[in-house]
């Protein structure tokens, strides 16, 4: 059975853009886009090899768009799916070669 686990960078990236739009557009419009993030990551336990691949940027990682605004970073480690990252609104994928 696959397993999901969100990395602590993909942690620190939800906690941070619930703040950005908590104080934008108030906590419960935030938690409501997070809490559709989280979900989406928790699905790739049905599609782990799902998404575009980017080996240019890191051997094994995998990126999949969410609601437009939202690009989330993973990579599959057998029957682990670890999202790496979870970038808004355009951010950097090469950073994450790093």
């Amino acid at each position: 059975m696959v397993r999901v686990l969100f990395s602590p960078e993909a942690e620190h990236d939800l906690l941070s853009l619930y703040d950005y739009i908590a104080d934008r557009a108030g906590p419960d419009v935030a938690l409501g886009f997070v809490e559709r993030i989280e979900a989406q990551c928790l699905g790739l336990v049905m599609f782990p090899d799902r998404g575009t691949r980017r080996d240019d940027v890191r051997p094994g990682l995998r990126l999949i768009g969410f609601e437009r605004r939202v690009t989330i970073a993973f990579h599959r480690q057998g029957d682990l799916v670890v999202i790496d990252r979870i970038l808004y609104g355009g951010r950097d994928v090469a950073a994450l070669a790093d």
